[in-house]
């Protein structure tokens, strides 16, 4: 199982990835210089993945202004948390705002909703 990371970070490497992803489709378009269709079907893919990326930048934005801030009580920097639970930024300490769930151990299923 590959390490948890903070809320906040994962949804900005998704989208750094994705104008990386959308520069790769760009120039995957230039080898079909010569069918100007193909090359412009990709290049538009390119830029609809690179849009994507500053829609998703916008939306961590306007979250990250929303999150609740705290001290970790490991390496004592500010850092923010989306949800029941998360992990600080910097030492990856597991972190809640919810009594309820100190002492437990983390996992991810405690952030959704019970039905």
């Amino acid at each position: 199982m590959k390490p948890y990371k903070n809320k906040i970070n994962r949804i900005r490497s998704f989208a750094l990835s994705l104008i990386f992803i959308g520069f790769v489709i760009m120039y995957i378009g230039i080898f079909f210089r010569e069918n100007q269709i193909v090359m412009t079907i990709f290049m538009f893919l390119g830029l609809i993945a690179i849009l994507g990326s500053t829609g998703v930048y916008a939306w961590i934005g306007m979250l990250s202004t929303k999150a609740a801030q705290v001290v970790c009580p490991n390496c004592g920097k500010h850092t923010k948390v989306l949800g029941r639970v998360d992990m600080c930024m910097y030492c990856r300490e597991p972190l809640t705002l919810d009594p309820t769930l100190e002492g437990q151990e983390f996992d991810q299923a405690l952030n959704r909703k019970k039905s």
